[in-house]
């Protein structure tokens, strides 16, 4: 049996950083498996697989963002809970959310099964690149199931500050991706559809995994099949936290498919550079992702203890943090651009394009810390319908008018990545500006 893991004591920026590393590891092995991924693909299926997979990166995340919103909202009621001891509460927050991301994700299966060959039109995919990027989407959403569950299991544990167990889960099931990616692509010559394929199987193992840990747990935190029913009260908590947050990420990746409408505007070459490219921003997003996943749990556990004190320096350490991080590792991308490159293309110029792709974003990325970490902070503190909006405004309605006016004017390659740095500025001050009001509210409890 495992108990929930108090986040209310103890040294903060010791406590903060052994949670984190078993996440970074666990984003950073998960980054590294889907690259391994186009690499694959890259080499054995050529640069037109390569390019579908990289034309629907934003209908992917589209979905999968609403998922990660419910989960995130698991994790800060449930976080919250266990910080006030409130065992009940904890329970019903398990089980009710288990079924609505169950159904989420069905939900999104057969959204983007159905609606995966417009929103392509819409995006001006390529001719001949549309019929694969097509056929790789259509299988991938059938992941959706089993991502909403990992998400629901996954928000939990690290609630309860389980970091370790995610990291077992994805060792195990991500090098089962990559397995059947090279027994796919290069030994039964299948292409796109054998990468989908493959991420989809490693999908549900990962969930099956995380939802046998949590029924063999004996804690405060277990679950049971013969639990399961749904708690309005706090269905109606995860929906209020979870559809604003899944609308952020969603509306993200609309804005994002505004970016790939002018990719697509360019030359065949960077459309394949910038799908290979993008891989190296989502290892830098997704070990910053540890820190903001910590700033909510430890900010939910001591905002539900009543320690305000404590609240404040678990976002300023979780945020140190994570721009620490982002320096090192945009450093280490931009000295190695060249070699990443060369992994996922021969030619020439897709290797340039890309590497100019690298150094705009590793250049810039710490800046998106101020943004993503307050926010976490906020949905810690169970508000994301403000911070959405601030999200919806700086970030994603900007970037179209950026889009539309700065890039529609320039027509360059600079003017287009540019849109990054300048919204990430732009919304993280805002959020600062939010969750410090929302700080000043706190009423901290006696003996804190």
């Amino acid at each position: 049996m495992q108990k929930s893991r108090d986040l209310t004591t103890g040294p903060l920026g010791r406590s903060i950083f052994l949670y984190s590393l078993p996440l970074v590891f666990t984003y950073l092995l998960e980054m590294l498996f889907n690259i391994a991924d186009m690499v694959i693909a890259g080499k054995y299926a050529g640069d037109r697989a390569l390019g579908a997979i990289g034309s629907t990166p934003q209908m992917m995340f589209f979905c999968m963002g609403f998922l990660m919103g419910m989960g995130g909202a698991v994790n800060a009621i449930a976080a919250y809970f266990i910080g006030g001891k409130k065992t009940a509460d904890l329970e019903q927050t398990v089980h009710t959310g288990a079924i609505i991301s169950f159904f989420a994700g069905l939900f999104f299966y057969i959204m983007a099964f159905f609606l995966g060959r417009p929103v392509l039109l819409l995006l001006n995919t390529k001719a001949e690149l549309f019929e694969d990027a097509l056929l790789y989407f259509r299988i991938c959403s059938l992941g959706f199931v089993a991502m909403g569950i990992y998400n629901w299991g996954n928000g939990i544990l690290s609630a309860a500050g389980d970091t370790k167990s995610p990291l077992v889960y994805l060792v195990i099931s991500g090098g089962m991706n990559v397995i059947l990616n090279i027994t796919f692509i290069v030994a039964f010559k299948m292409t796109v559809d054998g990468v989908a394929w493959a991420t989809v199987i490693s999908q549900f193992t990962g969930a099956v995994m995380v939802t046998v840990r949590l029924i063999r747990e004996k804690g405060d935190f277990s679950f049971s099949f013969g639990k399961l029913r749904v708690n309005k009260g706090k269905a109606l908590q995860i929906l209020k936290l979870g559809i604003p947050s899944g609308m952020q990420n969603a509306i993200f990746a609309f804005a994002n498919s505004f970016l790939q409408a002018a990719v697509n505007s360019f030359e065949s070459a960077l459309v394949v550079a910038n799908s290979a490219a993008i891989n190296i921003d989502n290892i830098l997003y997704s070990v910053n992702g540890a820190f903001y996943n910590a700033c909510a749990s430890f900010i939910g556990q001591n905002y539900g203890a009543g320690n305000k004190k404590r609240v404040l320096n678990s976002y300023l350490v979780c945020l140190g943090f994570a721009v620490l991080a982002a320096w090192i590792l945009g450093g280490t991308c931009l000295t190695f651009s060249r070699q990443i490159m060369t992994l996922f293309s021969s030619s020439p110029r897709v290797v340039e394009l890309g590497r100019y792709r690298i150094a705009i974003l590793a250049c810039s990325i710490w800046i998106a810390a101020f943004m993503d970490g307050t926010t976490a902070a906020s949905r810690g503190l169970g508000h994301t319908l403000v911070p959405t909006a601030i999200i919806i405004m700086g970030s994603c309605i900007f970037r179209i008018i950026w889009i539309l006016t700065v890039f529609a004017r320039f027509h360059t390659i600079l003017m287009l990545f540019m849109v990054f740095p300048v919204s990430w500025t732009i919304t993280g001050a805002a959020e600062i500006v939010y969750f410090l009001s929302l700080y000043r509210k706190i009423e901290p409890k006696t003996g804190n």
